[in-house]
């Protein structure tokens, strides 16, 4: 018999997996996790302990050995010799008490009597001839108190309420961003004087702009004022303070993600295990008409969530919202690794969530599942076969093969992870979609992670709260209450949510609706002036402040050897105060999926010989997400390496004017040959810079010949119109390529 992994020893003896691991740390044998191997010795010491077959070990461990010589019982002799004595003592202690209890109540009850009558009759007579002038006096005394104690006590009250008013009359109370006019007001003193002092402290603001809470209680401060800062109490109660006990934990079903390239067999996998889990009852299938639904296998359940693909994965994650328990990537045996694979590969990564790895397509004639391995190696995902903790899975969507090891291997990893949640409290849950149902109005699909949610429950969801009316579960059935790992629509909200928001029960509608209120304006305040990202031009100043210590990056470029070499050239420059991590490399345009993976994780985008698609350059201006893009890889190295040094000066900054699309090539024996073109965005000037963009990737930078419209020589062309340009040292042109134009702009230090 060879080696044997954990799990499957616990599949084999029908245990968990943690059971076979804790047994192995008592015998002596430690091991990390579920897919470590053990030597024979130690199957036959944990079957023979668990069964009582095959043949008792050899020889026992030290920590057993030791453990019966601990519960070895001890000589006869002594126990007997003791076990009566102490009997007889007890016997003989109890037989005294039962004789002595008589005794003492019928010494006790005649006394009880006498002792009762003489203080009755006693008190009154003794108590009437010493005390009675001395009670006057007492009196007396007590009088005089009486009347000084009022009046300090009114003086001291008096005293409290003016120090109490001349506090009130020094205090401003702050709660939240406060305008300038409000705080001018606050502290008695004109809005322009507020106004200058704030200009001395670098900001700029009218009388009508809000001001952060901190930079307000400075200048109250200044002033001599105290400062208090309310703390939003309705928060608070939403806040879970106390923790579940183990007791009420209940375990739960685990949340899955399906993510991979396009045409990897995301949809059929999906398809493959819903049709697999469709019993004759179940007219029609599993049918999903939300985003996330429920199977079951050998009577357990798994959620699956069907999310476009990694970007809607990274768009949670950026809400904060973290729902999946373990992803699935999905990568065809016929194709390979290609770079959305990388991509889901990385989002998951950087969501610290575990990882499956489904092979799809091996039915095929020119499937190579070891090719596939081999590959994933470089992305440090080795497959447990060839020594790594990976779980890698062949399957066949089409053909319906490999699926139950897919579903046990899920079921194993959740195992593991010991998955439990608390059913007996108020439901929290995440929004995964939404929608405004002509019908029925703002509908959500959530998926509840913890407590119970029940019709008629006043909810908070995000800026949105309602009442729910109704409830449909995957299926379409109507459902009262839902559970913990249960995915459901729920009717009944006042507006649309968005993905990734959280959902909570309250108590009532009306602390709903303060809290909705609130959100909603803190909301409005951050959108009037968004936090700025991290940039290239202010990261020493914010390494100085102790405030960044990882710079996180995003690597693009036209080829896989120049994705390595900036990898590694990136990461080298990393020192004892910032380190420089690569979160993400691929090759190809930088896109919408790039840039919500930065604005996700705080992220600067590097492009080396390649530019944004139009989508992603705008999406990138919104979200407030640097973009640099290079020619040369050591420019890239020196602006980061000055970065992070501090001596970073900014320079030139491109302004893209437009793009253009080749569309018919004239060929002219002594000019050349010229592009027939119609703009897409932007303008085409004569006198700008211009690029030729292929497939994503430049192929060529320089100056513009001639600009025509018709037979005229024009300055520049707007947005919708055809024109001719002839570049400068260029010919090499194919239809569909983009012709871009841009200018490069000093900016001024700030």
């Amino acid at each position: 018999m060879g080696k044997t992994r954990v799990y499957e020893l616990a599949k084999r003896l029908d245990v968990p997996s943690k059971r076979i691991i804790d047994l192995l740390a008592d015998i002596g044998f430690e091991v990390k996790n579920h897919m470590s191997v053990v030597d024979e010795e130690a199957v036959k010491r944990i079957t023979y302990q668990l069964t009582g077959k095959g043949e008792a070990p050899a020889t026992q461990p030290p920590a057993q050995a030791q453990k019966q010589k601990e519960n070895k019982p001890q000589p006869p002799q002594k126990d007997g010799g003791k076990a009566p004595k102490a009997a007889e003592a007890k016997k003989a202690q109890g037989s005294g008490a039962q004789k002595d209890q008589p005794r003492k109540k019928t010494e006790n009850k005649p006394q009880a009597k006498p002792q009762a009558k003489p203080q009755q009759q006693r008190g009154p007579k003794s108590a009437a001839p010493g005390q009675g002038p001395r009670d006057k006096k007492q009196k007396q005394q007590r009088r005089g108190k009486k009347r000084v104690d009022k009046r300090e006590r009114k003086a001291r009250r008096e005293a409290r309420l003016l120090s109490e008013q001349e506090r009130q009359e020094r205090t401003v109370v702050l709660e939240g961003r406060i305008t300038v006019g409000e705080l001018a007001d606050k502290m008695g003193v004109s809005a322009s004087d507020v106004i200058s002092k704030l200009i001395g402290l670098g900001v700029m603001a009218t009388i009508n702009q809000a001001v952060d809470t901190d930079i307000a209680k400075m200048l109250a401060e200044e002033q001599g004022f105290e400062v208090e800062v309310k703390v939003d109490t309705l928060e608070e109660k939403l806040v879970e303070t106390e923790e579940d006990k183990e007791e009420d934990l209940r375990p739960r079903p685990p949340v899955v993600t399906i993510l991979g390239h396009v045409d990897h067999g995301k949809t059929s996998l999906l398809d493959a295990i819903r049709e697999a889990n469709v019993t004759s009852q179940e007219a029609g299938g599993i049918t999903q008409h939300i985003g996330a639904y429920q199977a079951k296998y050998n009577d357990k359940k798994i959620v699956f969530l069907d999310t476009p693909g990694h970007e809607a994965f990274t768009a949670m994650r950026a809400r904060g919202a973290q729902v999946t328990d373990i992803a699935i990537v999905v990568v065809a045996a016929d194709d390979g690794v290609m770079p959305q694979t990388v991509e889901a590969i990385n989002h998951v990564k950087a969501a610290d969530v575990p990882i499956i790895i489904a092979v799809n397509k091996i039915d095929k004639p020119n499937a190579n599942p070891d090719r596939v391995k081999q590959q994933l190696t470089e992305y440090e995902l080795i497959p447990e076969d060839w020594g790594g903790d990976t779980v890698f899975v062949d399957v066949s969507a089409l053909k319906h093969t490999g699926l139950d090891t897919l579903m046990e291997m899920i079921l194993l990893v959740s195992e593991m992870a010991e998955l439990k949640a608390n059913p007996d409290k108020p439901a929290l849950g995440t929004v995964v979609e939404a929608k405004l149902d002509k019908g029925r109005g703002p509908v959500a699909t959530v998926l509840i992670q913890d407590g119970t949610i029940e019709v008629g429950d006043s909810i908070i969801c995000g800026t949105i709260y309602g009442k729910v009316r109704a409830m449909v579960d995957d299926r379409g059935n109507r459902v009262e209450k839902a559970g913990p790992a249960t995915p459901v629509e729920i009717l009944g909200l006042n507006d649309v949510a968005e993905a990734g928001d959280m959902l909570q029960v309250v108590t009532d509608d009306k602390m709903a609706r303060q809290i909705s209120e609130k959100r909603s304006d803190k909301r409005r305040e951050v959108e009037l002036k968004k936090s700025a990202k991290v940039s290239l031009d202010d990261l020493f100043s914010q390494i100085q402040e102790g405030e960044r210590k990882d710079l996180n990056i995003i690597a693009k470029a036209d080829v896989q050897g120049s994705v390595e070499a900036l990898r590694e050239s990136l990461l080298k420059l990393s020192n004892d105060e910032v380190r420089v991590q690569v979160i993400h490399g691929g090759v190809g345009a930088v896109t919408e999926s790039d840039v919500m993976l930065a604005s996700a994780s705080d992220a600067i985008i590097i492009g080396f010989n390649v530019r944004p698609e139009p989508s992603a350059r705008k999406m990138a201006e919104r979200e407030d997400v640097e973009l640099r893009l290079y020619r040369v890889i050591y420019e890239a190295l020196e602006d980061v390496k000055a970065a992070m040094t501090g001596m970073l000066a900014p320079e030139f900054k491109e302004v893209v004017l437009g793009q253009a699309e080749v569309r018919h090539l004239f060929k002219v024996s002594r000019l050349g040959t010229i592009a027939g073109c119609h703009v897409l965005e932007g303008k085409i000037t004569r006198n700008a810079d211009v690029r030729v963009i292929r497939d994503g990737i430049v192929i060529h930078e320089g100056k513009m010949d001639t600009l025509k419209r018709f037979k005229d020589d024009v300055r520049e062309v707007q947005t919708g119109y055809d024109c001719g340009i002839l570049l400068e040292k260029f010919n090499d042109y194919k239809e569909g390529d983009i012709i871009e134009a841009y200018t490069m702009e000093q900016v001024q230090p700030a």
